[in-house]
């Protein structure tokens, strides 16, 4: 396809999953649901057409939450057949509520040349100052520039651009409700043009499953809590995240079942916070960091207890040995 010009125009497929983004009032039924198709998104986008040619494909039409890691990796699947196809950037439109998961896994699985970017709204559109259109504008942008090629998956949301690996969700409702909470953000839109401040270093993708993913739970450390939660889970899943206080402590009651769990299954310590890593040596205390590491947990680094769940599930799905599942933690956190 070529411009007026007679310059080469780039071409950016746009993947819609559904999410508040494609949500509105359809039937009498109280609240708003995902119903306007990749079609209805794109048309209600001044100028888009002007950046570059787009291709639109209705994936699926789901509430974020409804999301399964399934369909994250026939998502990737999608996005590397793209790439074989010559588009140009790649656009993944979903709900917020897992946005943050679904892009690191699509992260941990893409390593192509093509931009990827996920976006989305925070509010429906058939609400005032529905910020849809000027993200998923924000996005084709993004994905139609050269800046963006290897840096690995993107999200971008209120003009911010944010690395996969790091970003997070901080707020329920605010239009400024994504952050990076351990970098910053990689970059920002300014006049119509992404202007990044750095990029992500480079990880080799894990290979995609061949069948469903491994179960990985995570089990949050609270205030007085018994731990009764950890029980028989040696039996019902494949891995444990540990989502525990600070810079990673437990309660000393729960001491002994994590280290008989560590012994039985790959168990990944991280912390509840949300930003900072685990430590490995400061404390030395029953239930303190040093003491549940010498007891065989694996520590998260800075990986959230979510992204930790994730990378546990994709490394135990691809086979990785053990002995090297705390390298990987440690290379990707």
């Amino acid at each position: 396809m070529f411009s007026a010009t007679g310059a080469p125009r780039c071409t950016v497929l746009v993947l819609t999953l559904g999410g508040t983004i494609a949500m509105t009032r359809a039937t009498a039924a109280p609240g708003v649901t995902p119903t306007l198709t990749g079609s209805d998104l794109v048309g209600a986008v001044p100028g888009l057409q002007g950046i570059a040619e787009i291709t639109v494909e209705d994936f699926r039409q789901l509430p974020g939450a409804s999301l399964t890691t399934g369909d994250i990796v026939s998502l990737v699947e999608r996005i590397k057949r793209a790439e074989r196809e010559g588009f140009d950037g790649v656009v993944v439109t979903q709900g917020t509520d897992t946005l943050e998961e679904t892009s690191y896994l699509a992260d941990l699985y893409y390593r192509g040349t093509v931009p990827v970017v996920f976006t989305g709204a925070m509010r429906n559109a058939a609400s005032a100052g529905a910020d849809g259109p000027a993200n998923l504008l924000a996005a084709v942008r993004i994905a139609a520039s050269s800046e963006a090629r290897d840096a690995g998956v993107l999200v971008v949301l209120g003009d911010e651009i944010h690395a996969a690996r790091h970003v997070r969700k901080t707020h329920t409702t605010s239009l400024e409700a994504f952050g990076s909470p351990n970098t910053g953000p990689m970059g920002r839109m300014a006049e119509g043009s992404a202007r990044f401040h750095w990029l992500p270093k480079p990880i080799a993708p894990l290979p995609l499953p061949a069948d469903a993913l491994p179960q990985v739970e995570i089990v949050t450390a609270s205030l007085g809590s018994s731990g009764v939660l950890l029980n028989g889970l040696e039996v019902e899943v494949s891995g444990l995240v540990v989502a525990a206080f600070g810079v990673g402590h437990v309660p000393e009651s729960w001491c002994s079942r994590l280290e008989a769990l560590a012994a039985a299954m790959p168990v990944v310590l991280a912390s509840r916070i949300g930003a900072g890593p685990v430590l490995t040596s400061t404390y030395g205390f029953a239930g303190s960091e040093s003491d549940l590491l010498a007891r065989g947990l694996i520590a998260a680094g800075t990986l959230d207890p979510y992204k930790a769940r994730l990378l546990l599930s994709a490394l135990l799905a691809a086979g990785t040995p053990r002995a090297e599942i705390a390298k990987a933690f440690l290379d990707r956190s």
